[in-house]
């Protein structure tokens, strides 16, 4: 069995051993990683890979979408609203819906091109002033245009959370405005934190480091 592979039955069991209420996804946070070094964990069955560049997830997934459906692709870095068309070609599930700009243009282009992604909105939890996401203040209004004007299909709500601090407070919040939302899923948790993010109701965890090794 491959390191990879090896690795990635290291997690579910964990998570497992967790006994989480929801199914816990794995996002595996495929960047800067060439195709045939991932292929392993593809070839294994696993389904879901996040990606951070619209332009490097479209060299690298592209042909191999065509043909393999099944597969399900995350975007889960910053967006920008000119790379939209390409995002809704590409993939299905975005995680850094951050503005109204981007959410009109992701919407056109979902009408375009006849085709339905999966949305979360990023939640500026810790209000830093260097990350993008929505102002908890705003989020309500945010949610409500998202849904009953553009028509996107918002299932959760994304952190990630200040570096360097208690990561489970934010955890812990964004559950609760989840909930507030009525919402089924959450995307948070990474490599050094997916068993407190778990713990506190997370359905989507993207693991990069601890699956694939460390980036050169």
């Amino acid at each position: 069995m491959s390191t990879i592979i090896d690795r990635f039955e290291k997690i579910k069991f964990k998570i497992d051993s967790l006994k989480p209420d929801k199914l816990v996804n794995i996002i595996a946070v495929s960047k800067t990683f060439d195709f045939d070094y991932i292929k392993p964990l593809i070839d294994y069955g696993h389904l879901h890979f996040g990606e951070n560049k619209v332009q490097e997830a479209s060299a690298k997934w592209t042909e191999f979408k065509k043909n393999n459906s099944y597969l399900k692709l995350h975007m889960i870095g910053k967006l920008q609203s000119n790379k939209a068309k390409d995002a809704v070609k590409l993939f299905d599930y975005i995680h850094s819906l951050d503005n109204q700009k981007l959410a009109d243009a992701l919407a056109k282009y979902q009408i375009n091109l006849n085709k339905k992604l999966e949305y979360f909105i990023q939640v500026n939890i810790g209000n830093e002033i260097q990350k993008s996401g929505i102002p908890i203040h705003q989020l309500d209004e945010f949610y409500n245009y998202c849904v009953n004007e553009i028509n996107l299909k918002i299932i959760g709500l994304m952190i990630i959370p200040p570096v360097d601090q208690n990561a489970e407070k934010y955890f812990k919040l964004l559950n609760e405005l989840n909930k507030s939302l009525s919402l089924e899923n959450m995307s948070m948790g990474m490599s050094a934190d997916y068993v407190e993010a778990i713990k506190n109701g997370s359905t989507f965890i993207r693991i990069g480091s601890s699956i694939f090794g460390s980036r050169s």
